[in-house]
Protein backbone atom coordinates (compact mmCIF):
# COMPACT_ATOMS: atom_id res chain seq x y z
CA UNK A 1 0.00 0.00 0.00
CA UNK A 2 1.35 3.40 -0.97
CA UNK A 3 1.43 6.30 1.46
CA UNK A 4 -0.97 9.15 0.85
CA UNK A 5 0.12 12.17 -1.16
CA UNK A 6 -0.17 15.72 0.14
CA UNK A 7 -0.32 18.15 -2.77
CA UNK A 8 0.80 21.67 -1.86
CA UNK A 9 -0.01 24.82 -3.75
CA UNK A 10 2.12 27.88 -2.94
CA UNK A 11 0.06 30.98 -3.73
CA UNK A 12 -2.99 30.97 -1.49
CA UNK A 13 -2.22 28.22 1.03
CA UNK A 14 1.41 29.05 1.82
CA UNK A 15 1.55 32.62 0.48
CA UNK A 16 -1.71 34.41 1.40
CA UNK A 17 -1.40 36.76 -1.56
CA UNK A 18 -4.98 38.05 -1.25
CA UNK A 19 -4.46 39.48 2.25
CA UNK A 20 -4.52 43.27 2.48
CA UNK A 21 -1.16 44.49 1.15
CA UNK A 22 -0.57 46.70 4.17
CA UNK A 23 -1.48 43.97 6.69
CA UNK A 24 0.82 40.97 6.60
CA UNK A 25 -0.96 38.06 8.34
CA UNK A 26 0.29 37.20 11.82
CA UNK A 27 3.18 34.73 11.87
CA UNK A 28 4.26 35.47 8.31
CA UNK A 29 7.52 36.98 7.14
CA UNK A 30 7.96 39.03 3.96
CA UNK A 31 10.26 37.83 1.19
CA UNK A 32 11.11 39.42 -2.16
CA UNK A 33 11.62 36.80 -4.84
CA UNK A 34 12.31 36.78 -8.57
CA UNK A 35 11.58 33.30 -9.83
CA UNK A 36 11.94 32.72 -13.58
CA UNK A 37 8.18 32.13 -13.78
CA UNK A 38 7.61 35.65 -12.44
CA UNK A 39 10.15 37.19 -14.80
CA UNK A 40 8.48 35.40 -17.74
CA UNK A 41 5.21 37.19 -16.91
CA UNK A 42 6.91 40.47 -17.82
CA UNK A 43 7.86 40.07 -21.49
CA UNK A 44 9.83 42.95 -22.90
CA UNK A 45 11.50 43.79 -19.58
CA UNK A 46 15.01 42.74 -18.77
CA UNK A 47 15.18 40.51 -15.67
CA UNK A 48 16.88 43.29 -13.74
CA UNK A 49 13.95 45.62 -14.48
CA UNK A 50 11.31 43.20 -13.12
CA UNK A 51 10.22 44.17 -9.63
CA UNK A 52 10.55 41.24 -7.20
CA UNK A 53 7.40 39.42 -6.16
CA UNK A 54 6.29 39.95 -2.56
CA UNK A 55 5.77 36.58 -0.91
CA UNK A 56 4.53 36.06 2.65
CA UNK A 57 5.55 32.77 4.25
CA UNK A 58 5.00 31.35 7.72
CA UNK A 59 8.01 29.31 8.93
CA UNK A 60 5.67 27.41 11.26
CA UNK A 61 4.05 25.85 8.21
CA UNK A 62 7.26 24.03 7.38
CA UNK A 63 7.40 22.43 10.84
CA UNK A 64 3.70 21.48 10.62
CA UNK A 65 4.16 19.95 7.18
CA UNK A 66 7.23 18.01 8.24
CA UNK A 67 5.22 16.59 11.15
CA UNK A 68 2.89 15.05 8.55
CA UNK A 69 5.61 13.18 6.68
CA UNK A 70 5.12 10.08 8.78
CA UNK A 71 1.87 9.56 6.86
CA UNK A 72 2.23 11.64 3.69
CA UNK A 73 4.57 12.13 0.77
CA UNK A 74 4.67 15.91 0.24
CA UNK A 75 4.49 17.05 -3.40
CA UNK A 76 4.51 20.55 -4.90
CA UNK A 77 1.36 21.12 -6.96
CA UNK A 78 2.04 24.71 -7.95
CA UNK A 79 2.81 26.88 -10.94
CA UNK A 80 6.08 27.66 -9.16
CA UNK A 81 7.04 24.19 -10.34
CA UNK A 82 10.65 23.31 -9.48
CA UNK A 83 11.22 26.88 -8.29
CA UNK A 84 9.18 26.01 -5.18
CA UNK A 85 12.22 23.98 -4.12
CA UNK A 86 14.54 26.90 -4.84
CA UNK A 87 12.56 29.74 -3.25
CA UNK A 88 9.84 28.38 -0.93
CA UNK A 89 11.21 25.17 0.60
CA UNK A 90 14.34 26.77 2.14
CA UNK A 91 12.32 29.51 3.85
CA UNK A 92 9.94 26.92 5.31
CA UNK A 93 12.71 24.51 6.27
CA UNK A 94 11.47 21.83 3.88
CA UNK A 95 13.72 19.48 1.92
CA UNK A 96 13.41 19.49 -1.87
CA UNK A 97 10.07 17.91 -2.75
CA UNK A 98 8.83 16.15 -5.87
CA UNK A 99 6.97 18.44 -8.25
CA UNK A 100 3.91 17.73 -10.38
CA UNK A 101 4.99 18.31 -13.97
CA UNK A 102 2.25 20.46 -15.52
CA UNK A 103 1.77 20.77 -19.26
CA UNK A 104 3.22 23.93 -20.79
CA UNK A 105 -0.21 25.12 -21.90
CA UNK A 106 -2.60 25.46 -18.98
CA UNK A 107 -6.16 25.03 -20.23
CA UNK A 108 -9.37 24.92 -18.18
CA UNK A 109 -10.42 21.51 -17.01
CA UNK A 110 -13.50 19.58 -18.12
CA UNK A 111 -16.91 20.58 -16.78
CA UNK A 112 -15.61 23.84 -15.30
CA UNK A 113 -13.01 22.18 -13.09
CA UNK A 114 -9.76 23.89 -12.15
CA UNK A 115 -7.04 23.20 -14.73
CA UNK A 116 -4.92 21.28 -12.18
CA UNK A 117 -7.62 18.80 -11.19
CA UNK A 118 -7.37 16.22 -13.96
CA UNK A 119 -3.57 16.32 -13.83
CA UNK A 120 -3.52 15.58 -10.09
CA UNK A 121 -5.95 12.68 -10.52
CA UNK A 122 -3.58 11.29 -13.16
CA UNK A 123 -0.52 11.94 -11.00
CA UNK A 124 -2.07 10.26 -7.94
CA UNK A 125 -2.77 7.13 -10.00
CA UNK A 126 -5.24 5.78 -7.43
CA UNK A 127 -3.20 6.68 -4.34
CA UNK A 128 -5.07 8.49 -1.57
CA UNK A 129 -4.35 12.20 -1.54
CA UNK A 130 -5.00 15.54 0.10
CA UNK A 131 -4.86 18.65 -2.04
CA UNK A 132 -4.45 22.09 -0.45
CA UNK A 133 -5.29 24.89 -2.90
CA UNK A 134 -7.21 28.15 -3.02
CA UNK A 135 -9.01 27.53 -6.32
CA UNK A 136 -11.10 24.46 -5.56
CA UNK A 137 -14.87 24.16 -5.64
CA UNK A 138 -17.62 21.55 -5.82
CA UNK A 139 -16.88 20.78 -9.50
CA UNK A 140 -13.39 19.63 -8.59
CA UNK A 141 -14.77 17.51 -5.74
CA UNK A 142 -17.25 15.88 -8.12
CA UNK A 143 -14.61 15.26 -10.80
CA UNK A 144 -12.26 13.60 -8.32
CA UNK A 145 -15.09 11.46 -6.91
CA UNK A 146 -15.92 10.25 -10.45
CA UNK A 147 -12.38 9.76 -11.80
CA UNK A 148 -10.15 8.84 -8.84
CA UNK A 149 -10.20 5.31 -7.44
CA UNK A 150 -8.61 6.18 -4.10
CA UNK A 151 -9.74 8.38 -1.23
CA UNK A 152 -9.20 12.11 -1.56
CA UNK A 153 -9.60 15.27 0.46
CA UNK A 154 -9.71 18.52 -1.49
CA UNK A 155 -9.27 21.37 0.97
CA UNK A 156 -9.87 24.91 -0.23
CA UNK A 157 -7.66 27.39 1.62
CA UNK A 158 -8.68 31.04 1.84
CA UNK A 159 -5.95 33.04 0.03
CA UNK A 160 -6.53 35.97 2.39
CA UNK A 161 -5.33 34.00 5.43
CA UNK A 162 -3.38 30.96 4.16
CA UNK A 163 -3.12 27.66 5.97
CA UNK A 164 -4.49 27.64 9.49
CA UNK A 165 -4.84 25.14 12.32
CA UNK A 166 -8.20 23.75 11.04
CA UNK A 167 -6.55 22.93 7.70
CA UNK A 168 -3.75 20.99 9.40
CA UNK A 169 -6.34 19.28 11.63
CA UNK A 170 -8.29 18.18 8.54
CA UNK A 171 -5.14 16.80 6.90
CA UNK A 172 -4.19 14.89 10.05
CA UNK A 173 -7.75 13.61 10.44
CA UNK A 174 -7.80 12.32 6.86
CA UNK A 175 -4.58 10.38 7.52
CA UNK A 176 -6.06 8.79 10.64
CA UNK A 177 -9.06 7.59 8.62
CA UNK A 178 -6.91 5.81 6.03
Amino acid sequence: MHRALLYLDVDGPLNPYAARPERRPEGYTTHRMKPEGWIAQHPGLSPSAVKPLRVWLNPGHGRALLALTDRYDLVWATTWRQEANTFIAPVLGLPPLPVVDWPTTLVPGPDGTFWKTRHLVDHAAGRPFVWLDDELDHRDQEFVARHHDGRALLRRVDPRVGLRAPDFDAVAGFAREL
